[in-house]
């Protein structure tokens, strides 16, 4: 598969040295309401310190792609803000870069992006300028660990037009995503795009194949193909809607990828934490015992921006005052005073008083917690002050005058629907 050794006992393509990588990072993401009021969903924290958009940059760097662009446009200013903080360490001197392509209405029509295959249409001359061999396009907006250069060999040994990273998921799940069918060849033979009865695979009738957002090309096939494509007034210059179905019509050659973690043999991981009940079970899934996505992984790190923060802190000690976390996860700057958190996920810089509680909460930064409060099963936005005496999550139908309830029984909190101002994150 054309790989050397890296010095870490880990192996990188080489092919992955000629690849840029587009991460498409423009979506406002409303299945997670309020949430994404005010940042775009690639820009939501997650994990205790990190952004959504920190897997597929990091998936980049630690499958040696340096080169790679951000195309952002809903409400992308924390987005942006966190890119230039956290994301500058690459040498522009040795061709390395993240660099940042904003919807700037770059064609005559002054339009902003239309659709995904639009946006990467209208940045053909700048993606030129780079001269890339291979481009693969992302989602800015999942949470997985996966080494690409496999794939990229897998195009490239194939001398497939085109190939689609796939993972195999629940019927009712593959209704939101692209679908495919393919043969003994992994070639796909039909594609169709969020169906309302998805075709199952052929050795289980309750799984589909469901594609990634995830795309390998020949940069040239691709140019012609994005250009053909904006050619066409019938089309709403989408990959999924659109592109993928002219290319099957024209018999390209195009090959499923199934995802698979290479280096560490284990199930893969990939998540799309699309509504508050997926994000809040993936965060609280990273506090069990054993998590599915492991963040402990030193051969593949997950890089960040962080605010340098004193240690976390827990005191008193008293019966009815003790300061405590069991089955947590508790991040840097952190006051736990004489209060107790089990089950639950906080993010950086919470501060919770004495006599309160919380337990299967995920509280992400800056939020205080006042005294004798008691929280259960809810998602706290950034920036949240929770009044003293607050009790959210054992009377759902008296915190849906309030708050956002979701089907499941989550309760979201943020700012604004506590009276207070957002402060943007």
């Amino acid at each position: 598969m054309n790989f050397e050794h890296a010095q870490t006992s880990r192996f990188v393509s080489r092919l992955t040295r000629d690849t840029l990588a587009l991460v498409l990072a423009g979506g406002r993401g409303s299945r997670l309401r309020n949430l994404t009021d005010w940042r775009a969903k690639p820009a939501v924290p997650f994990g205790g310190k990190f952004r959504i958009i920190d897997f597929p940059l990091s998936n980049c760097i630690n499958s040696g792609i340096r080169q790679i662009a951000v195309l952002t446009q809903y409400k992308s200013h924390s987005l942006i803000r966190h890119l230039q903080k956290g994301w500058t360490f690459l040498r522009g001197e040795f061709g390395e870069f993240v660099e940042i392509l904003p919807a700037a209405q770059q064609r005559e029509d002054e339009s902003w992006y239309m659709g995904t295959a639009d946006a990467v249409g209208q940045n053909l001359n700048i993606l030129r300028s780079h001269n890339p061999k291979y481009i693969l396009i992302l989602a800015g907006d999942h949470i997985y660990k996966m080494d690409y250069g496999p794939m990229i060999a897998q195009h490239v040994e194939q001398k497939a037009d085109m190939t689609i990273g796939c993972i195999e998921v629940p019927l009712e799940t593959a209704k939101s995503f692209g679908v495919m069918s393919i043969n003994e060849q992994e070639q796909i033979v039909r594609f169709a795009e969020k169906p309302a009865q998805p075709t199952p695979t052929p050795n289980n009738p309750e799984l589909a194949l469901a594609s990634m957002g995830i795309y390998v090309f020949d940069a040239e096939f691709l140019y012609e193909q994005l250009k053909l494509d904006s050619q066409n007034p019938n089309s709403s210059h989408d990959f999924g809607k659109d592109l993928i179905p002219s290319l099957l019509e024209q018999h390209s050659r195009m090959i499923a990828y199934r995802f698979q973690d290479v280096q560490n043999s284990v199930p893969p991981y990939w998540r799309d934490v699309g509504t508050i009940d997926a994000f809040w079970e993936a965060n609280m899934d990273l506090v069990t015992v054993t998590p599915n996505l492991n963040l402990y992984d030193t051969q593949w790190p997950i890089w960040t921006y962080q605010e340098q923060l004193p240690p976390a802190k827990f005191i008193f000690n008293d019966d009815d005052r003790r300061g405590m976390a069991v089955d947590a996860m508790v991040s840097g700057g952190c006051l736990i005073s004489g209060a107790k958190v089990v089950n639950s996920l906080l993010f950086s810089n919470v501060k919770i008083n004495s006599y309160s509680s919380l337990e299967d909460a995920v509280i992400l930064p800056d939020v205080e917690i006042g005294r004798h409060c008691h929280l259960k099963r809810v998602v706290v936005d950034k920036g949240c002050s929770i009044p003293p005496q607050t009790v959210i999550g054992q009377d759902l139908t008296e915190d849906a005058k309030r708050f956002y309830v979701t089907e499941q029984g989550i309760v979201l909190v943020t700012p604004e629907m506590l009276g207070q101002p957002f402060h943007l994150a």
